[in-house]
């Protein structure tokens, strides 16, 4: 199996081409966009073909200049700031750059994978369900969400799903995150500050309806992030898009409690001011509806979040990757 993977120096993208290489698949061109970052540590190690920029890899894709047939599309990379502010930007390198590989897929009948985002849920008003006539719908609070809403509504309102597979990735968290910076997870930034100091900063609420700490996400560990990605690989008839989380929300306060027990500390959190930027427009709750999921016969059983941070904690502890 021959396979294209953008981002596959990033967070998610450097696991799923781990998860590849653990399957025998080594014939991989990696697409990604590094400049000064660190993420280059992400491939070190791993197996695969070649390595291509992504402003160039588009003209190559587009020119057939790839020799040999391609099997595999799996694209995870993306600008994934929450608090990007380039719009141009955003609609660029998340929509229209995503589009353009779409289309060359489905001409060249090659299997299409791609990632979205739970940010595309916004408030949370309309639910959860992964259906596509609920997702027409949706209003994003961030132009990140709304740049991953666009490809999604393209994709449903040219009747698309049924011939590719995208993923609504919740929050994901675990190893080979350390180079996004403020987007990495909690865990990732409060590690090293839990173990030096014993506290941790929460954001306080800024809604009745919840108490400081009390806020709720549905957190998913990346390891079962890949394996729920490697079953559509793996059953390439399954199509549409669906949510990648556990289908459980939990409270940053849980999170916190996990990370200190994991470090073999007792709780201590302290509440700070959401910054004024994204106070209108931060999730106070979301959880994957995984009916959708289920009913394509993926039946991958979640690491809990407790076992989830234990298990990240110990790569963080040793300052390795996956």
């Amino acid at each position: 199996m021959r396979v294209i993977l953008t981002g596959g120096a990033g967070f998610i993208g450097s696991c799923l081409l781990w998860k590849l290489n653990q399957k025998g698949v080594r014939d991989i061109i990696v697409v990604d966009h590094m400049e000064k970052s660190q993420k280059w540590k992400n491939l070190v190690g791993k197996d695969f073909e070649g390595y291509l920029d992504k402003d160039k890899f588009l003209g190559y894709l587009e020119s057939n200049k790839l020799k040999g047939r391609i099997d595999l599309i799996l694209h995870i990379g993306a600008c994934t700031s929450t608090t990007e502010q380039d719009k141009n930007y955003l609609i660029k390198n998340n929509y229209l750059y995503s589009q353009r590989m779409c289309k060359w897929a489905l001409k060249n009948k090659v299997h299409f994978l791609y990632a979205s985002s739970a940010a595309t849920y916004g408030d949370g008003l309309l639910g959860y369900s992964d259906e596509d006539k609920i997702s027409l719908k949706l209003k994003p609070l961030n132009l990140y969400g709304v740049s991953k809403h666009m490809f999604d509504q393209w994709l449903i309102k040219n009747k698309l799903t049924s011939k590719v597979t995208g993923f609504k990735f919740f929050n994901v968290f675990g190893p080979n995150e350390y180079h996004k910076g403020d987007m990495k997870s909690v865990i990732a930034r409060a590690y090293s500050q839990v173990n030096k100091e014993g506290r941790i900063r929460l954001f306080k609420s800024y809604k009745k309806e919840y108490a400081d700490g009390e806020q709720m996400r549905d957190f998913v560990y990346v390891k079962d992030a890949v394996e729920v990605v490697n079953y559509f690989i793996e059953h390439p008839g399954k199509k549409g898009i669906f949510n990648l989380g556990t289908g459980k929300a939990r409270t940053w306060n849980d999170l916190a409690c996990a990370l200190f027990a994991a470090c073999e500390k007792k709780p201590r959190i302290e509440y700070i001011p959401m910054p004024l930027a994204i106070r209108d427009k931060y999730q106070y709750f979301t959880q994957a509806d995984l009916a959708k999921l289920r009913k394509a016969g993926c039946r991958h059983k979640f690491y809990t979040l407790e076992k989830g941070v234990k298990d990240y904690a110990g790569y963080l502890k040793n300052n390795s990757y996956l």
